[in-house]
């Protein structure tokens, strides 16, 4: 027999007992490859053959760099360091940014730039530089946290925008570039452009960024939104084009190119709200490339509407300047919805011997948000390990039920947010 949860999870709380259930399986997405490109008109092929070719010789560059410099090499250099500390901050005074902690910072960023121009993720940017025949980015030794997402031979996340890579470091650059000028910034300058035309050779036809480029297969080639990895790109390239500030350095077509990058990515923004039970609703992690139809990541990442990513997308979108109606509209549908589907009268715990993290009756407890809902249905959805999605949270694995923000006070930020931005715009 199976057990019941004691409470149903909806919008509105708790309500009578109910028996958990397994109400899907997750589906992996596939790859962006030339064979799939059937799906499309015929005029819109060859924008995508020409991006998936240049994307095909970019790994095909990079790897052929890395082989020449370890030949002759007796030993082959250990990885770098790996960290998921904030070694990169943007937030000191500009004097710090002329002095020699962060040049190291900024000598590390640039000898680790790949060629195609991007950079790996989770690396200790207060390390050493690269030297000659060294790995981009951390393996662990066994080639075990990166190679068993791989989707490219053993080629992993050597070009992302995943945890911040690659618009952090194109930042810090412009911070510390501008505390140098003349010939003493060059070298950092040069490699912000660089990253920048990184940035641009990886947009997808039409808006947006897979999570990793040059294309590594799987779920890594969609069109990604997850870890607010749209919103930073977008920001980044809204910023080169004012060229204010640190980015004043910005030849004029590099700005005007970052311009019409950002203004197709907000687009895209916009395209790909999700419709919900017949309405506007918020965003999805990430979106098949070619349909822009929401997809599925890893095994516990359901195709699923989001709420950290959409929460972040909605205070980008209320921070532009001048919003346009179809913007306007965004916000409100989404800020509605943040609106609608609070869970309350119930609290997360924190995890307590065998029994782990729980989701438990709490009279006056709230709001909280589900980290994903089902778009058919509205109500919280939970992935694990086997692929299996569950309406119940509590029946999840110990070890992802532990292991997973399946939680979130985001909402509380959008109305906050939403409620300053109507006093500016109206509605």
């Amino acid at each position: 027999m199976r057990r019941t949860t004691g409470f149903l999870l909806g919008v509105a709380g708790l309500a009578a007992p109910v028996a958990a259930a397994v109400v899907g399986q997750m589906t992996p997405p596939p790859s962006l490859t030339v064979q799939r490109l059937a799906v499309l008109p015929a005029a819109a092929r060859p924008a995508w053959q020409a991006y998936i070719g240049r994307s095909t010789a970019a790994m095909a560059r990079d790897k052929a760099a890395l082989a020449a410099e370890r030949r002759g090499l007796a030993t082959i250099p250990t990885p770098p360091p790996e960290s998921k500390a904030e070694t990169m901050p943007l937030d000191r005074d500009p004097a710090w940014y002329a002095g020699p902690e962060a040049q190291a910072i900024a000598d590390n960023i640039v000898s680790y730039q790949t060629p195609t121009g991007g950079w790996g993720k989770n690396q200790d940017r207060s390390a050493p530089p690269r030297v000659r025949g060294q790995m981009y980015l951390p393996f662990d030794g066994k080639a075990g946290i990166y190679a068993a997402q791989d989707g490219a031979g053993g080629w992993s996340f050597i070009g992302t925008l995943d945890n911040d890579a690659t618009t952090s470091e194109l930042a810090f650059l412009a911070r510390v570039q501008a505390a140098r000028p003349g010939a003493a910034g060059e070298r950092y300058r040069t490699a912000f452009a660089r990253g920048l035309r990184y940035l641009l050779a990886a947009e997808l036809p039409g808006g947006g960024w897979p999570q990793v480029y040059p294309l590594q297969g799987g779920y890594h080639d969609a069109l990604t939104l997850n870890d607010d990895m749209m919103v930073k790109a977008t920001a980044l390239l809204q910023k080169t084009a004012a060229g204010d500030g640190d980015y004043g350095f910005v030849p004029t077509d590099l700005r005007t190119a970052a311009r019409d990058a950002a203004a197709r990515s907000v687009a895209t923004m916009l395209a790909t709200q999700v419709p919900s039970q017949g309405r506007p609703s918020i965003w999805a992690q990430q979106y098949d490339p070619l349909t822009r139809t929401p997809v599925g990541a890893r095994n516990f990442e359901p195709i699923a509407l989001a709420t950290a990513e959409s929460a972040a997308l909605l205070r980008f979108l209320m921070a532009q300047p001048d919003p346009s109606p179809a913007v306007k509209q965004a916000i409100a549908s989404g800020a509605d919805w943040f609106a609608t589907h609070a869970l309350r009268d119930v609290a997360w715990t924190r995890p307590a011997g065998a029994d782990g993290r729980r989701l438990v009756a709490a009279p006056g407890a709230g709001p909280l948000w589900a980290r994903f809902y089902d778009p058919a249905t509205g109500k919280p959805i939970y992935g694990d390990r086997d692929r299996s999605i569950r309406d119940d949270v509590n029946d999840v694995s110990l070890e992802r039920r532990n292991g997973y923000s399946w939680f979130s006070t985001s909402g509380i930020g959008v109305a906050t947010a939403y409620a300053k931005w109507r006093q500016r715009h109206g509605g």
